[in-house]
């Protein structure tokens, strides 16, 4: 028989507020420089990155900053700081397009969701975004109660 391939993806961390409050831009996956404990303490699944956001630095490399990784409590001594600095891996493009997307046009760089992927490697996931003003807000909040709405009188018919 064939064997069955299992998938090793596994969301960590999921920042469903930055969907409300942004517009989302284009998408980009970045690979995380971190240390042992905490990818240990990643694959107990306690991060969170709602609160988090990406910068670029003068020499060209893209921070994530905020972020919360919580000490692995069988770490002894060589446990890390829960809120350090993460440098993000990105193509050099890439790094270029966010600048100048920052820089030029007043967006921000935000977090949506930091996972592992097949390999096991723990990636993130950001995106390009600019703020939404309130009526743009309430605007999402009508729509998504409309689906709703409209999902539950599509149920009721059949």
């Amino acid at each position: 028989m064939a064997e069955k391939l299992t998938s090793n993806f596994k969301v960590v961390a999921d920042n469903r507020r930055a969907r409300y409050h942004y517009e989302i831009g284009e998408v980009y996956e970045a690979g995380l420089v971190l240390t042992g404990t905490e990818v240990k303490s990643l694959r107990t699944g306690r991060s969170t990155i709602a609160e988090s956001y990406a910068s670029v630095d003068r020499a060209g490399e893209v921070w994530l900053i905020n972020a919360n990784i919580p000490e692995y409590h069988s770490g002894n001594r060589f446990n890390h700081e829960p809120k350090r600095q993460r440098k993000l891996l990105l193509k050099s493009r890439e790094i270029a397009k966010l600048s100048q997307a920052v820089a030029r046009e007043g967006m921000t760089i935000v977090p949506l969701k930091l996972f592992f992927n097949d390999k096991g490697r723990a990636k993130l996931e950001i995106a390009i975004a600019r703020g939404k003003q309130v009526h743009d807000k309430r605007e999402t909040e009508k729509q998504r109660d409309w689906n709703r709405e409209k999902s539950r009188l599509l149920k009721q018919r059949d």
